[in-house]
């Protein structure tokens, strides 16, 4: 049965989110027999040629949208976010007198850090808790330290709604970024960061696989001294880059959004003026009836991916929330941690989207108002 645009609701939650509907029917012809093997996508063997092909074309992919350099490995691994806060300070950090530079801009930024205590000192470079991260930090408001093992910073907060469009200079210190819910969005100069990671369900994939691209000497770091499935250099080293069966289904899916992005969008430059614009809709209609709504992002920092609002109180809130499932607005509600309401418009987020959010938000302040 066949599944069709006027079926669906605009799903603006902020992960796993919205996906394209031609890698939706892409999915759906070869789910009962990928490519003539008569077997589904997900029933392919991980060590079968058919899978590392699949692999292989995903990375390769993801480097030609990227533009990665040679010296960085592009690996295909598990675990999410959650586990990159403890593989990066485990790999990178050397000894426990080493400190690490964090940027806590906020929820992500502050969960990454958590672990760092196990492995070294955590520096916090930037904390932006007093004005509940509502803003980024200023030049010269940085407090890094020029021995730290790495600076790390969160490109875009889901919950708060604060994105950074242009990133710190750190000198000799490499720069780690959590672009969970941005990769892939807009262009990146690669051979600015000594890591970028991100768990795909936001804006190039599903749940399951997260992308780290990282530099070859600071995989190197780590050596032998870390365990297992912990350890960079025992996946960058393993055979077809498969230390473990990996998460095949999610990593051909992510495969498809990267072809999606090359051949339908037009490449990351598209996306991003495609994704400016989306924006725009929405904080245009915030701007026009400031004394209804109110941002929580300050303007110099608002997102791109996700604009985090509040309507004039909780119970108000929640109204517009229950209104907006009835116009096929869906998964609007604010987190738990802030509240209010939260448009999570990723990649895949139509225009039209956008546009009837924004219609629907015009309306509900002018009869609430």
């Amino acid at each position: 049965m066949s599944t069709t645009v006027d079926t669906r609701v605009y799903n603006f939650s902020a992960g796993p989110a919205t996906l394209p509907l031609s890698v939706l029917e892409e999915i759906q012809a070869d789910l009962m027999s990928y490519r003539g093997t008569g077997m589904s996508v997900m029933e392919l063997s991980h060590r079968g040629k058919t899978f590392i092909e699949i692999m292989e074309d995903t990375a390769a992919r993801i480097r030609q949208l990227l533009s990665i350099p040679a010296e960085y490995e592009v690996l295909l691994l598990q675990g999410g976010g959650r586990l990159q806060n403890v593989m990066l300070p485990m790999n990178l950090i050397t000894g426990p007198g080493q400190s690490a530079d964090y940027l806590l801009t906020g929820f992500w930024g502050v969960s990454s850090s958590e672990d760092v205590p196990h492995f070294g000192r955590l520096n916090k470079a930037f904390d932006g808790k007093s004005c509940n991260y509502s803003r980024l930090p200023q030049p010269g408001e940085l407090k890094l330290d020029p021995t730290a093992a790495y600076v790390h910073m969160t490109s875009n907060e889901t919950i708060h709604g604060v994105q950074f469009q242009q990133f710190p200079e750190t000198g000799a210190v490499p720069l780690v970024v959590d672009a969970s819910s941005e990769l892939m969005s807009r262009p990146l100069d690669i051979s600015r960061f000594g890591a970028v990671y991100a768990c795909a369900q936001k804006t190039s994939g599903i749940a399951g696989c997260t992308i780290v691209i990282i530099r070859r000497d600071l995989i190197e770091r780590g050596g032998d001294r870390v365990p297992g499935y912990l350890s960079y250099k025992k996946h960058a080293d393993a055979a077809d880059k498969m230390l473990n069966t990996p998460p095949t289904f999610p990593i051909y899916v992510t495969g498809l959004i990267c072809k999606w992005l090359q051949e339908e969008v037009g490449g990351l430059a598209q996306m991003e003026r495609l994704n400016q614009e989306k924006a725009q809709v929405v904080y245009d209609v915030l701007d026009r009836h400031s004394g209804f709504y109110r941002g929580h992002a300050e303007r110099s920092a608002r997102s791109l991916m996700n604009a985090v609002f509040f309507t004039p109180n909780p119970q108000m809130d929640e109204t517009f929330v229950t209104e907006a499932r009835k116009h096929l607005l869906s998964d609007l509600r604010g987190h738990r941690v802030l509240g209010g309401i939260r448009a999570s418009i990723y990649n895949a987020m139509p225009l039209e989207g956008v546009q009837t959010l924004a219609q629907f938000m015009n309306d509900f302040a002018i009869r609430h108002g």
